[in-house]
């Protein structure tokens, strides 16, 4: 694979095509300043980067628009140049809120189409104004979740023209095959993004989605901030590991780039976020060298199986997606 700042996309299933670096674009919104997201942005499209990654959820998805549209108006980048994922929250799973919420995602991106629309979770929460309903006891409130009735009303989007490619996240292997083996599938899910790095490497997913023509994007790539309110400490800062580190000296690298790189070179897109202007310039940096087979290896052994995201809070959902292996 030859992979370089300029050209490093690879094809999707439905003949589209998806650049394997993108920035992540997700920030605390209680501890993310206003135009925070539109500064990294434009930053970031100038340092090289066209794929973001985001979501309505986020709050701060018309940042990532203006910002786009700020750089395609001074002409540094055409919208063709950029590859942009939004994602259906769990709120919206019923099939007629579908078109609605990506509407929505539009008018908020202020484009007309999106390059990736995807369901963020296999989980579908009670639909209303409220992205995470709770009762009076302060208890999730979900939904009746039908993932192949939903999936149909994604496939009339892509059908208007609404979005070029449709895709999944957080699905376990028996949720891709209900859509896979669903009657008169029109569009086959493109992309999984599931959590991905040397600690968590997902080998029999990753090799399931592989048989199945379907792109694996990676987050948390770096490991995770250790934020105890969605993180499990238990796992030791990847960034720290000495393998890792080694590698990187013998290429001038930092751990970080060495866990990127790692990804890249075995086809999982990585969407690393950050919202400091010398990390997105430093992740962007992966392009220069390449691993060897052996450190490939030497990475993949890395393995611990531990999760820096597991969402526990709603591992009573029946529909939670890691209590079964892949």
């Amino acid at each position: 694979m030859n992979l370089s700042a300029e050209s490093h996309s690879i094809p999707l299933s439905d003949g589209n095509q998806i650049p394997l670096l993108g920035l992540g674009t997700y920030g605390d919104p209680r501890k993310t300043p206003k135009g925070t997201t539109v500064e990294c942005v434009k930053l970031a499209i100038d340092v090289g980067y066209r794929h973001f990654d985001g979501a309505l959820v986020y709050y701060n998805e018309h940042e990532v628009g203006q910002a786009i549209n700020e750089k395609i108006a001074d002409g540094t980048v055409r919208r063709e140049d950029i590859f942009y994922c939004g994602k259906l929250w769990n709120t919206f799973h019923p099939p007629e809120l579908v078109r609605p919420a990506l509407e929505r995602t539009l008018q908020t991106l202020k484009m007309d189409y999106v390059d990736l629309y995807i369901v963020e979770l296999p989980l579908a929460f009670k639909p209303g104004k409220e992205f995470y309903p709770r009762d009076e006891n302060g208890k999730y409130i979900y939904h009746h979740t039908d993932l192949c009735a939903t999936w149909e009303a994604l496939e009339a989007c892509k059908d208007a023209g609404l979005v070029k490619s449709l895709g999944v996240s957080n699905f376990n292997r028996r949720q891709l095959e209900l859509l896979l083996k669903k009657p008169g599938l029109k569009h086959k899910p493109v992309s999984n993004q599931i959590e991905c790095h040397p600690y968590f490497t997902q080998p029999k997913l990753l090799e399931y989605c592989r048989q199945n023509d379907i792109v694996v994007v990676g987050y948390c790539p770096l490991g995770s901030s250790r934020d105890a309110s969605w993180v499990n400490l238990t796992c030791p800062p990847l960034l720290e590991d000495e393998l890792l580190v080694s590698i990187g000296k013998k290429y001038n690298k930092s751990s970080a780039q060495v866990a990127l790189r790692f990804n890249v070179q075995r086809g999982v897109v990585v969407i690393p976020k950050s919202f400091s202007p010398e990390r997105i310039k430093h992740n962007f940096q992966i392009f220069d060298f390449s691993l060897t087979e052996e450190e490939m290896k030497a990475i993949e052994a890395l393995n611990k199986n531990i999760r820096f995201v597991e969402l526990l809070m709603w591992s009573d959902h029946p529909e939670y997606p890691f209590h079964e292996e892949y």
